[in-house]
């Protein structure tokens, strides 16, 4: 993988978090459904997101292609959002990442790579995503790549995963975590 250079983020402007968000981790609202016992609520990770190591195994396929395979997944945990799984790329199978036009920027993690995946002839444009140079607080995320599993088959210690609704983020729902979720229709807000 490699990453072209990006200029440095506005500092300032990122910490400021958007002035129509009334939900910060800091209490689970009303709508929120009750977690089951072995649940979390989305509602109760923090804003900005807490990163954790996962030490379930997390594996990415694309048809019977094992693209990614790891014991040490990267958790992203932020309020209204099921978690994202960054695999770091010494765990990714050498070679398929490409990469892809476009870039984005997130206000707690900085600005962010897109990446496809290529096998042979086959291409799946733009299924993944990387900060090669996060904002303090996210360093973790550095050497790691998140994966969207809309076209892809992927597992979190053996459950296969739904992704976040709405398109535009890449939380994996596993059978742990409750919402609602960030993506839904009316969520612009969250």
């Amino acid at each position: 993988m490699s990453s072209l250079p990006l200029p440095p983020p506005d500092d300032d402007l990122l910490r400021r978090p958007p002035v129509h968000w009334h939900w910060h981790g800091q209490g689970r609202p009303a709508f929120a459904h009750a977690p089951a016992p072995g649940q979390e609520s989305v509602w109760d990770y923090p804003r900005p997101p807490r990163l954790e190591i996962d030490p379930r195994e997390v594996v990415v396929r694309w048809g019977a292609r094992v693209v990614a395979s790891s014991r040490r997944a990267i958790r992203a945990l932020e309020t209204a959002h099921p978690p994202s799984f960054y695999i770091p790329l010494a765990d990714i199978a050498p070679g398929m990442l490409e990469l892809a036009e476009g870039s984005s920027l997130c206000e707690w993690k900085g600005p962010a790579r897109y990446w496809s995946l290529v096998d042979g002839q086959r291409r799946l444009a733009k299924v993944a995503w990387s900060y090669p140079h996060p904002l303090p607080g996210s360093e973790l995320l550095r050497d790691a790549v998140a994966f969207y599993c809309h076209d892809l088959d992927c597992r979190v210690g053996g459950a296969r995963v739904t992704p976040q609704p709405g398109g535009f983020y890449g939380g994996w729902i596993t059978p742990e975590v409750t919402g609602p979720f960030k993506g839904e229709p009316g969520s612009e807000g969250w």
